[in-house]
């Protein structure tokens, strides 16, 4: 084969071609936009209908949104053409824990809270996965808080609607009639992954708050409630080849922390926690030893446990309040009122030989003693309506105000007299908002990971305190780009 003549060799061969700036486009882009802006501005149409009013309005905010994206992805890319951020993002590469190169630069479409972006940021992975797609890393992103390409902002409101609405597909059409859909799945990964990652924080304590307890009234107080948690079935599929799968009553447990004034009522000023797990009584304990050592219990002036009488919530407290150091003159426990008044009722109940009448007045008789601090009086009637042959239903009863009353849990009239409620209405209301409201209805099932995902953006969503979970999930982000 005869060889080519220098000249036709050159003419053959493909120039390479240079590499787009891909600020220049943006600026280009800013400019397009401003002009348009400055058209509409100019165009002289006069509104005359609500109608006109309306396409207006979305109009300019279509062109302002744009101009807002495009302003920042050029402050993106002129941080990620910065050469001090270019060597930062080499240093943490090579600090990933096993070798990856520097692939070059690559387009990544980012989604922020104006809207889409594309910017041109250093791409890093090891040489047997560079063409490969989400197997690599962009390091100054990942500092950035950029998780999934979507930026915190855009990761924290959607991960928010997911915790105010009632269900993915409501979160789905509220972002579609913004202007910036995002598919079922999108969210989904979006808000669970950013659960997760909040989650992730709290493990190795990395909360920072910044506040404390110190000379305040704490009543901590914790409950379950009842959503249905999806599992698969053994054995064959389904004639479509699904699986099938069992919707079992499962009882996600909360824990409410708050603060009381010298009144006894909620202080506004410091934001309630609260939180939850469907991990079971340990879990939740554990969740609420967390909470209360980044709190700085011990440094409270007074502390008051209340809650129903539910042996798995009183076998733990004695041994949570040691491990936190808290000192016995410091704490009160307590026995909800109105679910002893509630168990008095059920003795009454049982009297088959009382008329109607009878019954209210016994049981408002022992309402007024317990609020009273009559406890022993109280006990004394119940041993008096059980007699010798209690029935079991009977003996239970009595068991109830035996086990709570000897421990002191039934002192309504000194908890009172100390301006602290004598009620657990706080964690009722958290599980009807959190939980009723959220996760439990008809043909609502959970797998059991989502549900505790939901749990945690819908509980700090209610207490006031989203702020902080966004900082959590961030640190965590910025934590493991370091």
């Amino acid at each position: 084969m005869p060889k080519r003549k220098p000249s036709q060799r050159r003419h053959s061969e493909k120039t390479p071609q240079q590499p787009r700036d891909r600020l220049a486009e943006i600026r280009a882009e800013i400019q397009d936009v401003q002009q348009q802006i400055e058209t509409k501005r100019r165009d002289g149409r006069v509104i005359r209908t609500a109608e006109d009013f309306k396409s207006l309005e979305r109009a300019i905010a279509a062109l302002t949104n744009r101009l807002s994206a495009l302003l920042m992805a050029e402050a993106t890319q002129v941080a990620l053409d910065d050469s001090e951020n270019r060597r930062q993002a080499r240093s943490l590469a090579q600090g990933a824990g096993h070798t990856i190169k520097d692939q070059g630069r690559r387009d990544v479409t980012l989604r922020t809270t104006c809207g889409q972006v594309i910017v041109r940021a250093t791409y890093f992975s090891r040489n047997c996965d560079r063409s490969k797609a989400s197997k690599g890393m962009y390091p100054m992103l990942l500092l950035w808080g950029v998780q999934d390409r979507c930026t915190a902002a855009i990761v924290s409101e959607v991960s928010k609607l997911v915790a105010m609405l009632s269900s993915l597909e409501e979160v789905e059409q509220v972002l579609s009639d913004r202007g910036r859909p995002l598919d079922y799945k999108t969210i989904r990964t979006i808000a669970y992954r950013f659960a997760t990652r909040a989650r992730a924080a709290q493990r190795v304590g990395a909360l920072n708050w910044g506040e404390t307890v110190a000379g305040r009234r704490v009543v901590v107080s914790t409950d379950g409630g009842r959503i249905r948690i999806r599992t698969t079935k053994r054995g064959p599929k389904t004639a479509k080849g699904r699986n099938r799968y069992r919707t079992d009553w499962r009882e996600p447990k909360l824990l409410i922390i708050y603060v009381v004034d010298e009144k006894g009522q909620m202080d506004r000023e410091f934001l309630a926690v609260i939180d939850g797990t469907l991990g079971g009584p340990d879990a939740i304990f554990k969740l609420m030893e967390f909470y209360l050592r980044e709190l700085k219990i011990t440094t409270a002036d007074k502390i008051l446990f209340v809650a129903d009488g539910a042996r798995w919530i009183w076998n733990r407290v004695g041994a949570l309040l040691r491990r936190l150091g808290v000192k016995p003159d410091q704490v009160n426990e307590l026995v909800d009122f109105y679910h002893a008044v509630e168990h008095l009722g059920k003795i009454a109940a049982l009297q088959r030989r009382w008329t109607a009448a009878e019954r209210q007045a016994w049981i408002g008789r022992q309402r007024r003693r317990l609020l009273k601090g009559g406890a022993e009086e109280v006990r004394a009637a119940i041993d008096a309506v059980c007699g010798s042959r209690p029935g079991k239903a009977l003996k239970r009863e009595r068991e109830y105000f035996k086990r709570n009353g000897g421990r002191g849990r039934m002192d309504y009239a000194r908890i009172a007299a100390l301006k602290l409620p004598i009620g657990s209405g706080a964690i009722e209301s958290a599980i009807r908002r959190v939980v009723n409201l959220r996760l439990k209805g008809p043909s609502i099932y959970w797998h059991k990971t989502t549900a505790e995902a939901v749990l945690l953006l819908r509980s700090y969503y209610k207490a006031g305190r989203w702020n902080h979970l966004e900082r959590q999930a961030l640190t965590t982000t910025t934590g493991i780009a370091a």
